[in-house]
């Protein structure tokens, strides 16, 4: 079984899986546009170039994502994609990198059960827990 996130945004998935593939050294595997698919009289016609699906290989595991027609897009709430790491150097370079543009919950710092742990809303609005054992 495998389980994968799927993150929706409000018409910037194509550029936040550009950005995630980069900080995360992943690689897109696919990306369908409304535009052309049998999805496309679901979206407006000036949603067409907006991802309809995408999917991020990393490593083993997978994220995918969409731009909802705007009428379905709701805010992220109650819940984080957490990520656990074992380098403490690369934790804080992805932390660094999903802050630029967004807002830090809590620092990234040592804790009782981590040697980092810390939490940030990225700039396209998805809330992420750093964890490093």
């Amino acid at each position: 079984m495998n389980l994968n996130p799927y993150l929706l945004f409000r018409g910037e998935c194509e550029a936040a899986f550009k950005f995630y593939e980069q900080t995360f050294g992943g690689k897109i595997s696919g990306i369908m546009k409304w535009g052309g698919s049998p999805g496309e009289r679901q979206a407006p016609e000036n949603w067409h170039d907006k991802v309809m699906h995408a999917h991020l290989a990393i490593g083993d595991q997978g994220l995918m994502g969409s731009d909802p027609p705007p009428d379905y897009y709701k805010e992220p709430a109650g819940f984080s994609v957490a990520l656990n790491l074992k380098d403490t150097s690369e934790a804080e370079r992805i932390f660094v990198a999903l802050s630029e543009g967004g807002n830090i919950t809590m620092p990234l710092e040592k804790t009782f059960w981590a040697s980092r742990f810390g939490m940030v809303t990225d700039r396209f609005g998805i809330p992420w827990m750093i964890n490093c054992d």
